[in-house]
């Protein structure tokens, strides 16, 4: 069960210099379609924190492609060491309000850009640990003790309301969309040694969908991935309820998702079938030993039509290894 103290740092490890806590923040103007993420990766235990900034409405294949990109992996940590207030040399300040339950980010780089926004959330922190909330941890289901090596330790997910404003190149855009952010705390190594596919759908603030599946890594460029889901929640009319099966696939183009097919089944035994078309796409590097192929989708559930992205990570170790085996 997540409690308002999991909103500060918790306690690290003092024997592992890899220990990390983070807070990540993902969000999109669907009209343009612009997609961004705020992220922080705090290592305590070395003093420095590792910082992204992303504003992308392409689709790409390397980060300085992008609208926008800003990482900085050795900021150090402000003196008062909260996450429910700092202001880092990047430009990013960040004030928990309620813990838990509502965050102000702010973000000026000092030469143009700038992200301004308000996070509330419209749910309780979903743990994917808690059997409370999450049926797969309740019967035992295969991959349901899914902590992404140990970096997900501590996990949760969360469903909320972005609203504010997003200044890139000198033109305003207004940021009103539901979307998700999460925190985690854990040793989390340089190298990512397994694979993991992020990611989430979101159509109106009653209904929502967010779902970590796990998938081969060994997935050939330009082909199709099978996803089992690991971890995962619905927002439905006010009500968060845990998934309890769910499986799908990812057709790819080189290792970004094109489409993206899902059937879920909830805690209440209701199927929900979406699926999610490319519109933008951007290699994140979270830290330098993984990188999430970043798309956003636009999703269908029924007559329902939403947005929300699909983030597909793996270590470095794997890629080299698939485009040796795939190499011209």
């Amino acid at each position: 069960m997540i409690t308002a103290q999991d909103a500060e740092f918790h306690p690290p490890d003092e024997a592992e210099p890899s220990w990390a806590e983070t807070n990540y923040f993902g969000f999109y103007v669907p009209d343009v379609p612009l997609n961004g993420g705020i992220y922080a990766l705090f290592r305590p235990n070395l003093g420095v924190v590792n910082t992204t900034v992303s504003l992308n409405s392409r689709k790409i294949e390397a980060p300085w492609q992008a609208n926008y990109w800003d990482m900085q992996v050795h900021v150090p940590i402000p003196d008062n060491r909260s996450l429910l207030e700092y202001d880092l040399a990047t430009g990013l300040s960040v004030r928990c309000r309620e813990p838990n339950k509502v965050w102000d980010v702010d973000y000026d780089d000092g030469e143009g850009t700038e992200i301004h926004f308000r996070y509330t959330a419209l749910m309780e922190a979903f743990d994917i640990h808690d059997p409370d909330q999450d049926p797969m941890v309740e019967a035992q289901s295969s991959g349901s003790d899914f902590a992404w090596g140990t970096a997900y330790n501590g996990h949760f997910d969360q469903t909320g309301h972005f609203e504010g404003e997003i200044v890139l190149h000198g033109k305003r855009h207004t940021l009103d969309c539901v979307s998700t952010m999460d925190h985690s705390w854990g040793p989390r190594e340089e190298r990512t040694r397994t694979p993991m596919s992020w990611l989430h759908a979101h159509f109106s603030k009653d209904l929502a969908m967010h779902g970590i599946f796990s998938f081969d890594p060994e997935v050939a460029p330009d082909g199709t991935s099978a996803l089992q889901l690991t971890h995962g929640y619905l927002l439905h009319d006010g009500e968060m309820v845990g998934l309890k099966e769910g499986d799908g696939t990812t057709e790819r183009d080189g290792l970004y998702a094109t489409t993206t097919h899902l059937r879920v089944v909830d805690r209440h035994d209701r199927e929900w079938i979406m699926d999610g078309t490319q519109q933008t796409t951007f290699p994140w590097q979270a830290w330098p030993g993984v990188v999430g192929f970043n798309v956003l989708h636009e999703w269908r559930c029924g007559e329902e039509t939403g947005h929300g992205e699909v983030m597909d990570f793996l270590g470095l170790g794997h890629l080299t290894a698939i485009y040796e085996g795939h190499a011209p």
